[in-house]
């Protein structure tokens, strides 16, 4: 099971992971948390819903990090922009599609990326170093979520447009700065694989 999810009986997944692959999820995770930045605070608990949604003040404009951007795209506009479109046009309504979604969306990102700090402290390894992560319930989707975000930030951070340019990626020297990045990156789209695989 080494490094890999496979199902486990009555659903959810499993890896075995050993004291150095637990050290960097967490760290990754950590880091991803605090890309994210701090939620918003919770509205009372008599609150009216609509009132909330409507009262929403999220951002407007897209993140300047391209790393953030990459997590909160613009939802109108970009390359799949029809060719007569107004762009003017294309950035209002992505504005105000942002202003209502992202603190919502910045808020599930961020419960993934606990669910996987907290997932992975509750973990005791054995005497070999190694333990096995068992998944249940909800955890394996927000494991999915937080591998996609981490992919996503890490492609970001090396510029990785698309998979033609991963495949690059595969022939960096050693002595590259990039490489621990770049292994990383590989390490987690296995993880994503056979989580999705196992789901």
């Amino acid at each position: 099971m080494g490094g890999v999810f496979e199902p486990l009986e009555g659903g959810g997944a499993a890896v075995a992971l050993d004291e150095m692959e637990i050290s960097i999820l967490r760290s990754l995770a950590v880091q991803l948390l605090e890309l994210i930045g701090p939620g918003e605070p919770e509205p009372a608990e008599d609150a009216d819903p609509l009132a909330v949604l409507f009262a929403a003040e999220g951002p407007t404009e897209p993140p300047s990090d391209p790393a953030l951007a990459r997590l909160f795209p613009d939802a109108y506009g970009g390359p799949g922009a029809g060719p007569g479109e107004d762009p003017e046009e294309l950035r209002a309504r992505s504005a105000e599609f942002r202003r209502f979604t992202e603190n919502d969306l910045r808020t599930r990102k961020r419960e993934d990326a606990l669910a996987v700090v907290r997932s992975l402290d509750a973990l005791a390894p054995g005497g070999d170093g190694a333990a096995v992560l068992e998944l249940g319930g909800e955890l394996p989707l927000r494991w999915l979520g937080a591998l996609n975000d981490l992919r996503l930030t890490i492609a970001a951070r090396l510029e990785i447009a698309d998979d033609e340019q991963s495949g690059e990626l595969y022939r960096l020297p050693d002595d590259d700065p990039r490489k621990p990045m770049v292994m990383a990156y590989l390490w987690l789209g296995g993880l994503q694989e056979t989580l999705v695989e196992t789901l």
